[in-house]
């Protein structure tokens, strides 16, 4: 099945500019053909070409549904993107497809990049989203200073992953088993975990996550890439909650 993206879709039977291009001239579509589109907010809608114009592609709306997420709850990945940009969109990439809700990049005190460009991202998510064909695209937030992330933080459960040897950790996948035995319902809540840069988070970076609530958590034995960690947590948590 192709998916195409349109998030107006509900008030404007439309396709964008860059969708028109790959349906009409990419695609070969022309009028009469049915195509699929979805509004990244987990509709998807089955139209008929009415005007195959590769700049805006006109529809009719022929149906309409809901699409069921294939995890439960909300997963928010906040990370500091690494100095290589490359890696930290391998990650959003992946995060994506395997069902990421949110991405917010970071900036740290020991953060190595402190630009990024907001518009590529999406172009990522876009794609790995419609690749995957999921209904429901991940939200990207600008680049946030990682003290305004800590005390905006509104999730139901909020970890840091840390490597400071000194503090005592459990596993994230063990800290969601205990949630859920605490509380079955909890699979349908909202999870954010940070990921800091390459250097780790700051001493006092960390102690300000915890005085705020989050919960400090290892992610295996091995000490990892910062785009690998982001994906490790983002994997634990579907497992643990499909």
């Amino acid at each position: 099945m192709e998916l195409f993206y349109a998030p107006n879709i509900a008030s404007e039977a439309v396709l964008p500019e860059d969708e028109s291009q790959h349906c009409v001239k990419v695609m070969r579509h022309t009028t009469g053909d049915v195509i699929t589109v979805t509004d990244g907010k987990g509709k998807l809608y089955e139209a008929r070409i009415t005007n195959p114009h590769p700049k805006h592609c006109e529809l009719e709306i022929l149906s309409s549904q809901q699409q069921t997420k294939h995890h439960s709850g909300d997963i928010h990945i906040a990370i500091a993107p690494t100095k290589n940009i490359d890696r930290i969109e391998w990650m959003i990439e992946k995060c994506t497809e395997i069902g990421a809700d949110a991405f917010t990049p970071l900036l740290c005190r020991f953060s190595e990049r402190k630009t990024i460009r907001q518009d590529r991202l999406e172009k990522i998510i876009v794609s790995a989203s419609k690749q995957s064909l999921t209904a429901y695209f991940p939200t990207l937030a600008p680049l946030t200073k990682i003290e305004d992330f800590i005390r905006s933080s509104t999730e139901d459960y909020k970890f840091i992953a840390h490597c400071y040897l000194n503090s005592e950790r459990k596993t994230l996948s063990s800290e969601i088993r205990a949630i859920r035995t605490r509380n079955p319902e909890a699979c349908n809540a909202s999870f954010a975990v940070l990921i800091g840069p390459e250097g780790d988070f700051s001493p006092q970076e960390v102690e300000l996550a915890l005085r705020h609530g989050f919960v400090p958590v290892s992610l295996g034995e091995a000490r990892l890439r910062t785009e690998t960690a982001g994906l490790v947590a983002c994997h634990t948590i579907v497992v643990m909650n499909s």
